[in-house]
C-alpha cells in the first residue's frame, strides 16, 4: 500500500489572535500574511541572486557539502550544509523558521535551474552543423546527454533560446547564468520547511481544519514581541477525503485573499507494471482530443490482442472552439498593447496625448490579463475533464493499465490546422499527469509508449509492412487526406485515430515486459516494440477484432457505427 499526494486550495477569510482572542478580519489578515510573504521573498531573492553563478551551481549540482557529506533532500538543509547563509534586512527581526522557509524556496529554484542548465549545455555541445535540422546521429548524441523525461518541445524551445542568444552576441552562452536572468521569486511562504515553532495543523472535522501560524503584527517587526500566533479556520473542499493525512501548506495572497495550498496524502493500492490482461489505449487524435479503444490479451504465446471494435471518443470541439477564439482575442490585445507602449515611449509626460494613451494602455493590459486567466481556467477544466473521462472509460472496461503516446517522441508535423496545432505543448502534458493522478486512486497503471508508426501501419495485419492509406473519407479512398485510414491488404477502413489507438493498446500489452520505471518520477515507459511473430523488437503488433472484418465506419447522429463487411 502506497500513498498518493495531492493538493487542495483553501481560502482563509478570518483569523483569531491566540493570546488576546482578537478576531482579525479578512483585510487585516491579508496585510499580515503579505508582510510575512514579503519578508520571506526578500530573503529568497537575496539568496538566489547571490548564488546565480556557475561556481555555486556547480557546488549545488555536485551533491556534496563542505564537510564531504552528501547533501540532504531538504533544500534548506542542503543550503546550510553548503554554507550559504543569508541575513534578514537590518533592523528587522525574522525567526529562524521563516529563514528556513525562504531557504527552502531558494533551493527549489536553484535545483530547477540545474535541470535547465544541463539541457542548455547538451544543446550547445551537440549544436548541429545545419541549424535548420539535426541529423539522426546528432539527435542520438543529443539524447545521450539530456536528462530523462525531456520532451521534444523542451528541446525545440531551448534551441530557439540558444539561437537567439548566439545571433545577438555572436557566440554561444558559456552557462545558463549568461543565458537567463535569476528566476522570479513568488511571494509565498513554503511552510513545509517549518516546524511547530512556526505552525501547527490539525483536522477539526471531516471538512474542516485549523492552521496555527505566527504572523508579524507590523510590516517591519523589530523583535519577537511583534509576532503573534494566529488561528486560521479552513474549510476543506470535497476532494479531500476524511482519511487523508494533511501536510504543511504553502501560504500566499491572491487577489486580495489568503490562499492556503494544502497538500494531503491518501492510501492507494499498488499498480503493477506487468501482468496486465486488459488495457485501454488512447491516441492524441487529429479528429479529436482523445480517441481510445479497449483491448484484451487473449494469448501471450501467439501474441493476439482482441478488441470489441468500439471507439472511445472524447469530444472537446466546443471548448476547443472557445479557446481558439480567446487566443485570437488575446493576440489582438497583445498587439494593441505593444503598439501603445511604443507610442508612449516616443512622447513625454508633458504631451497632451500622454494621459489618454497611458489610460488606454493600462485598460488594455488589464483586459489582456483577464483573457489570459480565462484561457488558463479553461485549459485546467479541459485537462481534468479529459483525464476523468479516460480513467472512467478504463475502469468501466475492467482495464488495469492505460497506454498513451509518449509526448517526448510525439511532435506535430505536416498539417497544422487540427488538434495538433491547437493543443501541442499546451494541455497534453497536463492531461497525462492528471491521468496518472486519477488512475493511481483506482490502482490502474499508466504507461507511455512510443508514438512513431502508430498511425502509419495497419493494426490488424501486424506484420509492420502494411502501410495505411490516409484519405478524407471512406467514400473517397482515391484522394489524399488525413482523417480516414484504409488498408489495401486486409480491407480495414476506419477513423485514423481509432486505428492508431488500436495499435497503441496492442503495442503496450504485447511489450509490457519491456516496461521501464523512472527512478525519481515513477513514470513508466515502453520504448521497445515487440513483433508478435518472431518475439523480437520490430515495428509490428497485432490486434484482432471480434468481428471478422470491418466495413467503413460511417458518421451518424449518434456517433460512429461499426458494420460488418
Amino acid at each position: 500500500m502506497s500513498r498518493l499526494t495531492a493538493t487542495a486550495s483553501c481560502t482563509a477569510y478570518a483569523a483569531v489572535v491566540e493570546a488576546s482572542g482578537e478576531v482579525v478580519a479578512q483585510a487585516l489578515l491579508v496585510r499580515r500574511v503579505a508582510w510575512l510573504t514579503g519578508l520571506a521573498r526578500d530573503v529568497t531573492v537575496c539568496l538566489v541572486v547571490a548564488r546565480w553563478n556557475a561556481a555555486d551551481l556547480d557546488a549545488l549540482g555536485s551533491g556534496v557539502g563542505l564537510d564531504g557529506r552528501v547533501l540532504p533532500s531538504k533544500g534548506w538543509m542542503a543550503l546550510r550544509r553548503l554554507g550559504w547563509g543569508v541575513s534578514p534586512p537590518s533592523g528587522v527581526y525574522v525567526g529562524d523558521r521563516v529563514m528556513r522557509c525562504a531557504q527552502e524556496q531558494a533551493a527549489r529554484l536553484l535545483r530547477l535551474a540545474l535541470h535547465r542548465r544541463r539541457l542548455v549545455a547538451a544543446i550547445v555541445a551537440t549544436w548541429p552543423r545545419n541549424t535548420g535540422a539535426r541529423t539522426g546521429a546528432e539527435w542520438e548524441a543529443l539524447r545521450a546527454l539530456l536528462p530523462d523525461g525531456v520532451s521534444a518541445a523542451d528541446i525545440r524551445n531551448r534551441t530557439r533560446q540558444v539561437r537567439a542568444y548566439r545571433d545577438e552576441h555572436g557566440a554561444f552562452p558559456a552557462d545558463l547564468t549568461e543565458l537567463e536572468e535569476p528566476p522570479n521569486v513568488a511571494a509565498q511562504v513554503v511552510l513545509a520547511a517549518a516546524d511547530r515553532q512556526l505552525l501547527t495543523l490539525e483536522r477539526t472535522g471531516h471538512h474542516s481544519a485549523r492552521l496555527r501560524v505566527k504572523l508579524p503584527l507590523v510590516e517591519f517587526p523589530a523583535s519577537g514581541r511583534d509576532w503573534a500566533w494566529h488561528e486560521l479556520p479552513l474549510a476543506l473542499p470535497p476532494t479531500v477525503p476524511a482519511e487523508a493525512a494533511l501536510c504543511a501548506p504553502t501560504v500566499r495572497v491572491v487577489k486580495g485573499r489568503v490562499r492556503v495550498d494544502l497538500p494531503f496524502q491518501i492510501p492507494v493500492g499498488f499498480a503493477p507494471a506487468t501482468g496486465h490482461r486488459v488495457g485501454c489505449g488512447f491516441d492524441w487524435g487529429l479528429n479529436g482530443l482523445l480517441v481510445g479503444v479497449a483491448g484484451r490479451l487473449a494469448d501471450v504465446a501467439d501474441g493476439r490482442v482482441m478488441s470489441d471494435g468500439r471507439p472511445l471518443v472524447y469530444d472537446a470541439s466546443g471548448v476547443s472552439a472557445k479557446l481558439h477564439r480567446l487566443r485570437g482575442e488575446r493576440e489582438h490585445l497583445a498587439a494593441k498593447h505593444r503598439h501603445l507602449q511604443r507610442l508612449l515611449a516616443g512622447i513625454t509626460p508633458a504631451d497632451p496625448r500622454y494621459l489618454a494613451l497611458r489610460t488606454a494602455c493600462q485598460r488594455i493590459g488589464v483586459e489582456h490579463e483577464r483573457l489570459c486567466a480565462r484561457i488558463r481556467n479553461l485549459n485546467k477544466a479541459l485537462t481534468w475533464s479529459a483525464a476523468r473521462w479516460a480513467v472512467d472509460q478504463a475502469s468501466a472496461a475492467g482495464a488495469t493499465v492505460i497506454y498513451v503516446e509518449d509526448l517526448a517522441t510525439l511532435e506535430a508535423r505536416g498539417r497544422r490546422g487540427g488538434w495538433n496545432a491547437r493543443l501541442s505543448g499546451q494541455v497534453r502534458g497536463r492531461i497525462v499527469e492528471a491521468i496518472r493522478h486519477l488512475a493511481a486512486k483506482y490502482a490502474i497503471a499508466v504507461v507511455t509508449v512510443a508514438a512513431r508508426g502508430t498511425s502509419r501501419y495497419c493494426p490488424r495485419c501486424g506484420d509492420g509492412t502494411s502501410v495505411l492509406q490516409h484519405c478524407p473519407a471512406p467514400d473517397r479512398l482515391g484522394e489524399r487526406g488525413w482523417r480516414w485510414a484504409y488498408c489495401p491488404a486486409c480491407g480495414l477502413s476506419c477513423d485514423r485515430d481509432w486505428a492508431a489507438a488500436e495499435r497503441i493498446v496492442s503495442r503496450g500489452l504485447l511489450g509490457q515486459h519491456a516496461t521501464r520505471t523512472h527512478r525519481s518520477t515513477g513514470a513508466r515507459t515502453i520504448h521497445a516494440i515487440v513483433d508478435r511473430e518472431r518475439g523480437r523488437l520490430g515495428p509490428g503488433s497485432w490486434l484482432r477484432s471480434r468481428l471478422p472484418r470491418c466495413g467503413p465506419v460511417l458518421p451518424s447522429s449518434g456517433g460512429m457505427v461499426l458494420t460488418r463487411a
